[in-house]
């Protein structure tokens, strides 16, 4: 069965693809069918995040399996698409390159029984070029006012003065007793 998806990346901009890939394939696919479709060079890893039909995250499925348990198997080379993604189940969160946080809704639009491609994964379709940098809101200053969470949680009073960089003379502490 031939799986397609619709790849739409988090932006003010129309930017997706049209993903067609065999439903025995895995998210390790899936995510190279991605970042190659996009442009990407592969050189960041990525995650997918299972969710629900309103698109909030829930269980992640990193691309290299980080838990140290024997005999885990909790990345992306062992899920079969087929196992997650179903007409139950349309929709998963990726993101790509956690430094830019590249984040994609990928929704299963179609499953259909015939090949019509040579080779899959294939693109079927693509709206829209990856832009320079993803759109963060950066924040130019971290001085805290009163309206800072920080101060207002009770972890420091307004009038506090941390001790942050008062010590003039590191030698002369003894920092291991």
């Amino acid at each position: 069965m031939v799986y397609k998806f619709r790849v739409i990346l988090d932006n003010s901009e129309d930017i997706f693809r049209d993903i067609a890939i065999k439903s025995e394939d895995t998210l390790e696919d899936l995510h190279n069918a991605i970042i190659n479709s996009f442009g990407f060079d592969g050189s960041e890893v990525g995650s997918f995040y299972t969710c629900t039909d309103e698109w909030e995250q829930e269980d992640e499925i990193p691309q290299f399996d980080m838990d140290e348990t024997p005999g885990s198997k909790n990345s992306m080379s062992n899920f079969v698409l087929e196992d997650i993604l179903h007409k139950d189940s349309t929709k998963i969160i990726y993101v790509y390159d956690f430094f830019n946080m590249w984040t994609f809704f990928v929704e299963l639009a179609a499953m259909e029984d015939e090949e019509l491609e040579d080779s899959y994964p294939a693109t079927l379709f693509a709206m829209g070029n990856i832009p320079d940098s993803n759109d963060f809101e950066i924040t130019d200053s971290l001085d805290a006012n009163e309206d800072d969470d920080f101060y207002t949680s009770g972890y420091m009073d307004e009038d506090e003065e941390d001790d942050f960089g008062n010590y003039d003379d590191y030698e002369n502490e003894d920092l291991w007793n």
